[in-house]
Parts: structure tokens; sequence; C-alpha cells
């Protein structure tokens, strides 16, 4: 068990060793640029500023939990996902669509007691996500669409429908720019509230509880052990009197559910509207988490923190270093560069090949070109 997780644990933390010095030699080259002249400390100027800005403080870890909470949820959705057999892109149309449910619901209830319209907003955001994730899944399972491709086209018109609804008729009278009505009483209750307007919300606690009924689900529940089967050997499955169509549908919109409650999160926990223009990277970003967090619930937990952790330091970074705030993406591109080309890591660190794989992702990989096709009944 010991040598089991160990080995999950070393390619995610090579590549994390291996991101850092790459990000350490950008920072050293570019020195000039960001103190006037080479400087070969800044990478240990840099990454301590992080890691003051994002954990020695209490406002630091609460912008640190702030920033992880639709990361973590998003990536459990991929996690998900990945554990079933697919690729789900969709996370942003997923987290958007959920978004704008939850800023309409919020906005009506906005007058309503806190206790009904909060959970009201966050239910029916959670119901948008579900469906507008059930759409790719139905696409895959009874046409053989691959969700790739289709969870891709749903994020754009996610996009432009978000726009078209909060330029019209979801548009706050009186303002402005283009935005939402405030939720109002429809907020997330807002349980730490320190100077300089970090606050935490309820909501912070959603990615761990959403961890635990994800792990309960997928290994100590039939359905999740039909869900695993499927994404480790779709054909197996279906020979075993397994239902593939169901159980791709049943993924797809789990994780649509939780891109939406990821929505909803920052929605009524952190702006409190929603503008036309809304711009977020997370559906991206959970694809990081989650294959950094090897597709299990608790290693994507950690995985959401230490990139919400990178996130919340990344002003003081800025701030004492001299380095942009830009650099955190730099740095978490590589790191999914090293995940994603792991036999780099492996042949760096001499990690065994059967070490620390995530067997879905073959499957991800054969469906895609179209070797196994969950039509089939």
């Amino acid at each position: 068990m010991v040598a089991r997780v160990r080995g999950q644990l070393m390619v995610p933390a090579g590549a994390i060793v291996l991101a850092l010095l790459v990000g350490a030699v950008i920072i050293i080259l570019t020195s000039p640029l960001a103190t006037g002249g080479f400087d070969p400390t800044l990478p240990l100027v840099t990454y301590w500023a992080i890691v003051q800005g994002s954990l020695l403080s209490v406002n630091g870890l609460i912008d640190t939990l702030v920033s992880a909470t639709p990361l973590i949820l998003v990536g459990l959705s991929v996690g998900f996902c990945f554990k079933a057999g697919l690729f789900n892109i969709g996370g942003q149309g997923q987290f958007l669509t959920g978004a704008v449910t939850a800023a309409a619901v919020g906005g009506v209830l906005s007058g309503a007691p806190p206790f009904i319209a909060a959970p009201i907003a966050i239910l029916a955001a959670m119901a948008m996500g579900a469906v507008y994730g059930l759409i790719p899944g139905f696409l895959k399972a009874f046409t053989g669409a691959h969700e790739v491709v289709t969870t891709i086209m749903l994020n754009y018109i996610a996009i432009q429908l978000v726009a078209f609804l909060i330029q019209g008729p979801l548009r706050a009278e009186g303002s402005s720019f283009a935005r939402s009505a405030d939720v109002g009483n429809s907020a997330i209750p807002v349980i730490i509230n320190m100077a300089g307007g970090h606050q935490a919300h309820l909501g912070i606690i959603f990615p761990f509880i959403a961890a635990a009924i994800i792990w309960w689900v997928l290994y100590r529940t039939t359905i999740g052990f039909e869900i695993r089967t499927v994404g480790a050997n779709p054909d197996a499955a279906r020979y075993a009197g397994m239902r593939p169509r169901l159980l791709i549908v049943l993924a797809m919109s789990v994780a649509g559910l939780l891109g939406g409650l990821a929505g909803a999160s920052e929605i009524l926990g952190v702006s409190g509207y929603m503008p036309a223009a809304y711009s977020t990277n997370v559906g991206f970003d959970a694809i990081t988490v989650a294959l950094l967090g090897r597709v299990h619930p608790l290693g994507i937990v950690f995985a959401g923190l230490l990139l919400g952790a990178m996130r919340a330091g990344a002003g003081l970074m800025q701030i004492q270093a001299g380095v942009p705030v830009q650099m955190i993406d730099v740095l978490q591109g590589v790191i999914l560069f090293f995940l994603a080309a792991d036999i780099v890591v492996r042949r760096v660190f001499r990690i065994h090949a059967a070490a620390g794989g995530v067997e879905e992702l073959s499957t991800v990989t054969g469906t895609y070109g179209g070797k196994t096709t969950a039509s089939q009944p």
C-alpha cells in the first residue's frame, strides 16, 4: 500500500520540481526586465513571495481556500469523467451555465430569506450544470460524438449565451455596465471577514464535501465500480453486462453538476453578480488539477490547494519580486506539460514505468481514435 501511494506521488512531485526549475531559468533569463539587472537569486525571492502570500498569513490562507474552491470542484468533475474513460474539457461551459443560473435565480430571490434563497440558487446552478453536462454525455452514448469535440463547442456556446443573457434579459437596471442584478440575500454566508476585503464564504467547504462524496461513490458503491470498470476497459464492462451508455450519461451529468456548483460558489460567494464579459480558465486549469491529483479525489483536493496557493500568492510575488502574475500561468502550463509527457519525469528521476500511471487515460486515447464505441448496447 505504501509503495503504491509513493508510486502515485512520484510523477506529480517530479513534474512540480521540474516546473519550478524551468520557471527558475525563465525568471533568471528575464531578470533584467524585472529588476534592471541580472539576478540569479530572483527565483528564490519569487517562490518565497508566493509562499508568504498564500500560506504564512490568515489573509493568505483565506485567499488560497477561496481560489482553490472552483479549481477543486471542476477538477473533481474532470477526474470523475477520467474514471469513466471520458475527457471532459467542458468544465468552463458547465461552470458558466451554473454561474449565470445562480446569478439569475439569486437576483430573483435577492429579497427572500437567506436560508431559502441561497440553497435554491445553488441547487438551480447545479441542475443547470448537470443538464449542460448531460448533452455531450448523451451525444457520446447514442451517436458516438466524441466528448472532446462536443464539450469544446459547448464551451463557446456558453460564453456567448452568458453575454447574451447578461446584456439582455438579465441586465441590472441602472447599471453602468452590462451585469446581472446583485444576488442580495442569495449570497453564500461569509464565515470569516478580515480587513482588506479578505473574506471566506461558507462555500469553501463544498470541495471537501464533494471530494468525500465522489470518493465514496467511486470506491464504495456498485455504480462507482461500474464507472471505473468502463473507464479501465469498456469492452470488458459491456461483456460483463454493464450499461456503458447509461454510465457515460451519468458521469457527464455528475461532472456538469460539479461544474455548476463551482460557478455558483463564485457568483454567490465572491462577486455577488455576473458581468457579461465574465472570463475564466477554470475548465482548463482543472485538467491540470485532475492530472496532478492522479484523478483521485484526495489527490485532486491537494492539487487544487496547490494551484490555489500559487494564485493567492501571485500578487505579493509581483510586488516583492517584480515578476508578473502571468508567471503562475507559465508554471501551471509547464506542470501540465510534464504530466502529459511523464516519460520525461520518469527518465529524470528514474521512476519505474508502472508507477503512478493513470490507467483511464488509455481509454480516453483509444475512444478518440474510434477503437471503442459506447454506442453499442
